[in-house]
């Protein structure tokens, strides 16, 4: 079955160096640091990056965070609780901004 987001392509995600090799360079030198054992755990990271990940709806990330966070540890439990927390963010994200629409609401209706 095709997809508009082919799987194998997350395989060739270093391809995109070709056009710009020194940015990629400094991008793949800082995301490898990023996501080192710091004031956060390297699998605290990966279900940050998971959660993340859906909140974007990026595919070719949720298929490369989920197989980080497992193998850092984290388990279908907290990888489940790091979506439901990046849709609560998503969903309040969307709803907050119905306050943008009572005030044009209240500029036109005036």
């Amino acid at each position: 079955m095709d997809t508009y987001y082919n799987p194998k392509d997350l395989n060739k995600f270093a391809e995109i160096s070709e056009g710009a090799p020194e940015l990629w360079k400094k991008f793949n030198s800082w995301y490898t640091e990023v996501f080192k054992d710091g004031a956060l755990s390297e699998r605290e990271k990966a279900l940050i990056a998971l959660a993340v990940a859906h909140a974007v709806q990026c595919p070719y990330c949720i298929d490369a965070y989920t197989q980080a966070a497992l193998e850092k540890g984290a388990d279908l439990e907290q990888m489940t609780e790091a979506v439901h927390v990046a849709s609560a963010i998503r969903g309040g994200a969307s709803l907050v901004h119905g306050v943008q629409m009572k005030n044009v609401n209240g500029k036109l209706t005036m």
